[in-house]
């Protein structure tokens, strides 16, 4: 049993009681005389864009990345840095062409867009069924990989660091946009010292494994010894092209993935919502910047796991059951870490954890709040009252995740699970926002076919396998031979359902309106689409650096 020396429980302690007083102070100097539900949930013009850009990367960055993505490292090597990368640009992307849109028609949660856009039973559709995935998918996932991490560290029983993750969450949460935007900052600053702990420790390793020093050294050392890890896109014959299926990476459904997950998901548009366009624009940007990094810290260190694993460095920690698992790459790395150093990678993996649970709990809330119990419940509810639903909404969700998380299989492959049962929902809803925003005529049927059809869309092209030889797909890359059935890579299975999704409600849309029926449109002009030169300057260096790094490892 792995357990942490009294050295590390006192680092941890210091990062906690930092975040937490930290948290107070904000709360104390920032909260308002009046209870406002936009201020709570959203910090209406009280972010930064440092605080936007921090907030965003620590909810983003949890255990799924930390333990899923280093697993991913281990079996596949840096092409599934693409991920991070390729959200690099999508930042821009949604900073220059979807947050205007937002700001502008002063949008707060993605439900109020749909209402706005369509209508209320679009709108409520939606807000229900966010709900349950926001609860079901990413709050359960999240704490369950985030406890069986913490636990394997510290050696503390699993649900223990389930509760103790869940209530640090709730103290989080509970002081509203604010509290949560600013800690982040924090949360931040751990999440890069502690993983660049474990990166450097890992680097370290592979140079004295081969009687050098230095961890330049050790990653030269790594690009030569692991060479066939460091390739971005794979070809049709390598084993993991099911999850990464070629220059779909680039070209296809990896967009869908990435526009889906920044730009319309409540989550993540929160933390800008509340700014000015500049801000809120500089916030992405700077969010762009740190994803370029964050393979450093969550893919490298698998890739490292995975040479020291095949020279016999470590190896029996790798198994469970018997079986090599591959997201026992991180866990083992920080095992083998110092004391003190120990115990900041280990307040790094709660800080991702908890600043992820914590950003997830208010989106629930806040669409709970606004878009569901102020609508169909209580019409002329209080602020004071709507904060305190929101509120209670927050303790209530994150006890369900306790409660349910351990029940849903998360533990077979954390990073795919949310992946695929995202993917299952993504492209219908890309497909009815990027037609809401930018075509007047798109009609509310149209959404609602893009919503429930590009559902049972893609559960019918993940089971059509089963009842159709799909061999001629392979031949163009778009199926791969698993255990003797061809099967759609979930990545090319979310672009061909965004292009039936488009497609169907084009038709929809001009049948509809040909016959008179009129839609609603947002308040658009294209000047808001213009961003500023220092914007422009900084966008044009991340993309020359996302370029440059598919050149030197394509």
């Amino acid at each position: 049993m792995n357990s942490l020396a009294l050295e590390d429980y006192l680092v941890f302690l210091v990062y906690f009681l930092f975040v937490a007083l930290y948290g107070f102070w904000i709360y104390q100097k920032k909260k308002s005389k009046v209870a406002d539900s936009k201020d709570y949930f959203l910090a209406e013009g009280s972010l930064t864009w440092w605080a936007i850009g921090a907030s965003l990367i620590a909810s983003n960055i949890s255990a799924e990345q930390f333990i899923g993505m280093s697993g991913s490292g281990f079996q596949m090597g840096l092409a599934i840095a693409t991920y991070e990368w390729m959200a690099a640009f999508t930042l821009i992307i949604v900073a220059v062409f979807f947050i205007p849109v937002y700001l502008k028609n002063k949008i707060f949660t993605m439900p109020q867009f749909l209402g706005q856009r369509y209508n209320e039973t679009v709108a409520m559709i939606m807000a229900i069924f966010w709900l349950l995935l926001y609860i079901v998918v990413n709050l359960s996932s999240i704490l369950f990989l985030g406890a069986l991490a913490v636990s394997s560290i510290s050696g503390i029983d699993f649900t223990v660091c389930m509760i103790g993750l869940a209530i640090f969450a709730i103290i989080i949460t509970l002081g509203g946009m604010k509290v949560i935007g600013y800690t982040d900052v924090i949360q931040v600053f751990f999440l890069i010292l502690g993983g660049l702990a474990t990166t450097y420790l890992a680097l370290e390793l592979v140079a004295s494994h081969y009687g050098e020093t230095g961890v330049l050294k050790g990653f030269n050392l790594l690009t030569s010894q692991a060479n066939e890890h460091f390739h971005m896109i794979f070809t049709k014959d390598n084993p993991n092209y099911i999850d990464l299926p070629g220059l779909s990476v680039l070209i296809g459904g990896m967009w869908i993935v990435n526009l889906s997950y920044w730009g319309c998901n409540q989550y993540i548009t929160q933390r800008a919502l509340g700014a000015d366009l500049k801000t809120a624009r500089a916030g992405l940007l700077f969010a762009a910047v740190l994803k370029l990094f964050m393979p450093l810290i969550v893919v490298v260190p698998g890739i490292a796991a995975y040479l020291l694993y095949k020279e016999n460095v470590f190896s029996g920690e790798m198994f469970v059951d018997g079986k090599l698992m591959a997201d026992r790459a991180y866990p083992v790395l920080l095992n083998l870490l110092p004391t003190g150093l120990k115990g900041l990678s280990f307040a790094a993996l709660t800080a991702a954890v908890v600043a992820s649970l914590a950003g997830k709990a208010n989106s629930i809330a806040t669409i709970f709040a606004l878009d569901i119990y102020k609508k169909a419940f209580k019409k002329d509810v209080s602020e004071k009252s709507l904060v305190n639903v929101g509120k209670i909404v927050i303790v209530v969700s994150l006890l369900l995740a306790v409660v349910i998380s351990p029940f849903l299989g998360i533990e077979k492959g954390g990073f795919q699970y949310i992946q695929e049962y995202t993917g299952f929902v993504s492209p219908g809803i890309f497909a009815m926002f990027v037609l809401g925003f930018f075509w007047k005529k798109t009609t509310s049927n149209a959404a609602l076919f893009a919503t429930i059809g590009g559902f049972i869309l893609s559960v019918i092209f993940k089971v059509l396998p089963n009842f159709v030889d799909l061999e001629f797909l392979y031949q163009f890359g778009f199926a791969v031979p698993v255990d003797g059935v061809f099967e759609i890579p979930f990545i090319d299975r979310m672009g061909f359902v965004f292009v039936i999704c488009v497609i169907g409600m084009a038709i929809i849309s001009i049948y509809e309106t040909n016959r008179g029926l009129k839609t609603n449109g947002l308040e658009i002009d294209s000047s808001m689409f213009k961003p500023d030169p220092k914007f422009t300057a900084g966008a044009l260096l991340v993309i020359g650096i996302i370029v440059a790094l598919y050149s030197v490892y394509w």
